[in-house]
């Protein structure tokens, strides 16, 4: 089901509150008045971020907030207007009103958080990156079968207006046949010394890894699929507290034999914040678009259109749960759903390994 279909069949599903819910390994025929009871696992920036979206679902979810420190458990409740605080992530998993957890911490714990979860009856979404081998999803696609629970990824850019108003461009061929593809997010946006993003053992890799996932899934949701991807780090910067890599360049191809590349960089100054022009180039226009989603220029056949695609959903948190809340009710894949995931890793093996690759054919040169 594309995002648009799914958007409408909201319009014919059951009102506010009212969800199917799967409880303890089945479905219940009949609709419950509850609403859904979701548990954030970690009391961080996201969950912030998360639970600002969430005003708008009111009604159809009640939230509440786990940390391994109780007081920030229930600080995040009171700010957020939750329902309850844990003073461990293992004590939400195990409340058997919870209906589904959201894991909210560092990529290192996301995997035991999301067994631990499907273990005890849980649906779960897990922020993106998930994890950081396909192994891993591996591991919890196994789970997800068994338990026969929803696992949803996190990834808010695939829902955004920018992304769905891309896909249908190039589905109603606005540009023609596809040429290149040209993504670029540019910002200097350095982490403190004490960020958990510095350390890749929690992180489960450099900023790329961490971060620019995100843009790659983009480039690769548009509607062609990408079939391979090299990438390319520039040196390393030993400056400032921020250590990590925060710059790479990837080239890839897609199905249909167009190529395309994305610059990533956390450490170049950029206008306005990281407000930056990507392009679309077909044999019938130019597509030319604010990487953040501000505006779309389509220049092709006619007169040139100016589209903007929303502001209300801007990044795509708001459509990303009611989906998860759609897949829940009903059974059904969430579009960000493990396999989907699991497509993204594999590219993201590819460029590792090419970096490495080329790494190594560098220092043998020397």
């Amino acid at each position: 089901m594309t995002l648009d279909a799914f958007e409408a069949s909201l319009a014919n599903a059951a009102p506010p509150g009212q969800l199917v819910l799967r409880r303890r390994g089945r479905y219940h025929g009949s609709t419950v008045s509850a609403p859904l009871r979701l548990a954030f696992l970690g009391c961080g920036f996201i969950t912030r971020v998360h639970s600002r979206q969430l005003r708008a679902l009111r009604g159809q979810v009640v939230c509440s907030y786990a940390s391994r420190d109780a007081a920030r458990a229930e600080a995040c409740r009171r700010r957020h207007g939750g329902a309850a605080s844990y003073a461990s992530y293992a004590a939400a998993i195990s409340d058997p009103s919870v209906d589904a957890v959201i894991v909210a911490v560092p990529p290192r714990f996301h995997l035991d958080l999301t067994l631990q979860a499907l273990d005890a009856g849980k649906h779960v979404l897990v922020e993106k990156p998930a994890y950081p081998r396909l192994a891993d999803y591996q591991a919890v696609l196994a789970a997800r079968n068994r338990t026969g629970r929803i696992v949803c990824v996190g990834e808010n850019d695939h829902y955004k207006p920018l992304a769905i108003c891309l896909r249908r461009l190039l589905h109603e061929r606005a540009i023609g046949d596809l040429v290149f593809a040209h993504f670029t997010t540019i910002v200097r946006r350095l982490k403190s010394a004490d960020d958990w993003r510095n350390d890749e053992t929690m992180a489960g890799g450099d900023a790329f890894f961490e971060e620019g996932v995100h843009w790659l899934h983009i480039a690769g949701s548009l509607g062609p699929k990408i079939l391979t991807a090299h990438g390319y780090r520039p040196p390393l910067s030993r400056d400032g507290p921020d250590r990590r890599s925060k710059s790479m360049m990837v080239a890839f191809r897609y199905d249909n034999q167009a190529v395309g590349s994305l610059y990533y960089s956390r450490e170049i100054p950029s206008l306005l914040r990281g407000i930056r022009l990507s392009k679309l180039y077909g044999r019938g226009g130019i597509i030319t678009f604010e990487s953040n989603g501000l505006f779309v220029l389509v220049r092709g056949n006619g007169r040139p259109r100016l589209l903007f695609p929303g502001f209300r959903d801007i990044r795509g948190y708001r459509a990303m749960y009611r989906d998860f809340l759609h897949a829940i009710r009903t059974g059904a894949a969430p579009e960000m759903s493990l396999e989907r995931a699991m497509e993204d890793q594999r590219l993201m093996d590819q460029i590792y390994a090419s970096v490495e690759q080329g790494g190594a054919m560098a220092a043998a040169a020397r």
